[in-house]
């Protein structure tokens, strides 16, 4: 018999639930709560009891003096004078945008909620709140006029379960904003709830002292929040968690451009810290706006391979067309030959036919896609960072009488430019770790995969049982905060539905690899130093070493997986 989130049994559950249904009628889940999952359920669970009891849980003070002003501050920053309140509640934030001087207007769904933010203007200065009943997904029906920004607060977004709900309601914001408005949205880090279990720091968003927010029970479909206060009243909320990078992708797909995203109003955070995630969509356009949304991590890395220095090494050292981690039959074998075997052994296990889709994410200079075209047929499409490997790419392509099989796609593999279900072959060679966000890229990569798709790629991991201090020197090279591992790749393909998840170990080849690359420069220095800068030579031959001692430790891992849909 399972148990929930609370350390009760089902059974236990069942009759709880029955006593609390008779206790508030109004908030009734039916016999079986966890199967309410519908988008219409929350005007229902936003009783009178519930609401009367809702500023309790908020504690306006608390909020108000952990919250500070960052969201006055961010409106401000971009010149708004209109705001539309979208999920006011009971008047926290359309009273704070009132007290700070934007003209607001505040909506909500439920029509208890806005008869107790109205008294709530009149009791926090006397303020005669523009309350407006509507629901989200026919905003422009109801709301007139445009505005400079919507803030769409309090975990509200995750009421939505279906969707074309939430395509449609941020459709609706979308439309209602002006040519160049912003839109802040907030949710819960269900990112954290659903792979580490839940943990609240209670501080910044519901800061009553004497009420227990917590999740009764959480699958990747439900986040069934329980909330107790002090005379022992209990009420729930079903909702769905929403994971941060599925909002962003959702947002970018409606048509909002740059998006931030904050944790706990920081910009720097781990993922797995911060309570809350607060978006701020820019539906202005912007030029050169890929770019901009490029994590910190990936910007790092597009920097240094458009290096003139970099890009001297990798052409000149690594193998020229291929640049990742070879498959040696001896110790002294030449880089290239071994890189192609990677590619060869890689391309072995498809079995691609002509005409089928690639997309090859981190191509670098592109061997491997003129590989699979010239010897299968296949279309391939590049997607790489570097806009300086990106034009040796062409140029090679161009020159082998690839190009009308081959299209080479400025971009990150975070955020992929390309409609769901779209290729039949997911490719990539050692290119993920330099994501901040590797989750993000197997889901983004997962999406575009067709149903009966493969994925097949190399990355060079932590292994699971190490040591991760020691890795530290790898890191922070590389400015990143951890690597992947084989079991983290497996957790998160097996979650994402895959069918069957391979590894081909081949750790050993990687401290090989990366010590014929450093044997290779050390033996050319001299020729290199005309076009590869000295601190660059020394600072990579110290990279090199760090490499080959990780994976001589047993702290590194490597080898192709394959994926199949």
């Amino acid at each position: 018999m399972q148990e929930s989130a609370a350390g009760t049994t089902d059974a236990q559950a069942e009759v709880a639930e029955k006593s609390r249904a008779d206790a508030h009628p109004d908030q009734a889940f039916g016999s079986d709560p966890l199967a309410v999952r519908e988008s219409d359920h929350y005007a229902e669970e936003y009783n009178e009891g519930f609401v009367d009891k809702w500023d309790e849980l908020i504690d306006w003070k608390g909020r108000y003096e952990s919250e500070g002003s960052f969201f006055v501050d961010l409106l401000r920053k971009h010149g708004v004078e209109s705001v539309l309140d979208a999920a006011t509640g009971t008047g926290f934030h359309s009273v704070r945008l009132l007290e700070a001087g934007f003209d607001t207007t505040s909506v909500d769904g439920s029509a208890e909620m806005l008869a107790k933010a109205f008294e709530n203007g009149k009791e926090y200065g006397d303020y005669v709140l523009k309350v407006v009943h509507a629901d989200w997904r026919w905003l422009s029906k109801d709301v007139q006029g445009k505005y400079d920004a919507i803030v769409c607060l309090g975990n509200s977004f995750t009421h939505l379960f279906d969707e074309n709900d939430r395509r449609k309601a941020l459709a609706e914001f979308y439309a209602v904003l002006k040519h160049d408005g912003i839109l802040i949205i907030d949710q819960r880090n269900y990112d954290s709830i659903l792979d580490n279990g839940f943990s609240s720091k209670h501080t910044y968003y519901y800061c009553g002292d004497e009420v227990t927010a917590e999740p009764e029970y959480v699958d990747d479909g439900l986040a069934r929040f329980r909330y107790e206060f002090a005379d022992g009243s209990l009420y729930h909320l079903n909702m769905f968690p929403l994971r941060k990078n599925y909002v962003r992708r959702l947002l970018r797909e409606v048509g909002f451009q740059k998006i931030d995203t904050y944790g706990d109003f920081q910009e720097s955070y781990a993922n797995e810290e911060p309570d809350f995630f607060i978006h701020v969509a820019s539906k202005e356009y912007i030029e050169g706006a890929l770019t901009a949304n490029y994590s910190s991590a990936v910007n790092t890395a597009r920097e240094y391979y458009n290096s003139e220095d970099a890009d001297n090494f990798y052409y000149n050292i690594w193998g020229g067309t291929d640049i990742h981690v070879g498959l040696y039959q001896s110790e002294d074998e030449e880089i290239a030959p071994a890189s192609r075997r990677t590619v060869e052994q890689m391309a072995k296990r498809l079995g691609l036919t002509e005409g089928q889709k690639v997309l090859d994410l981190g191509a670098g200079y592109g061997g491997a896609a003129r590989y699979l075209a010239e010897t299968y047929g296949a279309k391939v499409t590049c997607l790489n960072l570097s806009e300086v490997e990106n034009e040796r790419n062409r140029q090679f392509n161009k020159d082998a009488g690839l190009s009308e099989l081959i299209d080479v796609i400025d971009g990150d593999f975070e955020n992929l430019p390309f409609n769901d279900n779209e290729f039949d072959v997911i490719w990539s060679q050692d290119a993920i770790l330099h994501s901040g966000d590797r989750v993000r890229v197997v889901e983004e990569a997962v999406r575009v995969l067709k149903p009966e798709g493969q994925m097949v790629f190399t990355d060079p991991m932590a292994a699971d049982d190490c040591d991760t201090s020691s890795l530290q020197p790898i890191l922070d090279r590389l400015h990143l905060d951890s690597l992947g591992s084989p079991g983290f790749y497996k957790k998160e393909l097996t979650r994402l539905g895959l069918k069957s998840v391979e590894f081909e170990d081949h750790t050993d080849q990687l401290a090989r690899h990366y010590g014929r690359v450093l044997a290779e420069l050390e033996k050319r220095e001299d020729e290199l130093a005309a076009t590869i800068s000295k601190e660059y030579r020394e600072h990579m031959k110290t990279g090199l070493k760090n490499w080959v001692a990780g994976g001589k430790s047993g702290n590194l891992a490597w080898g192709i997986f394959h994926v199949k849909a």
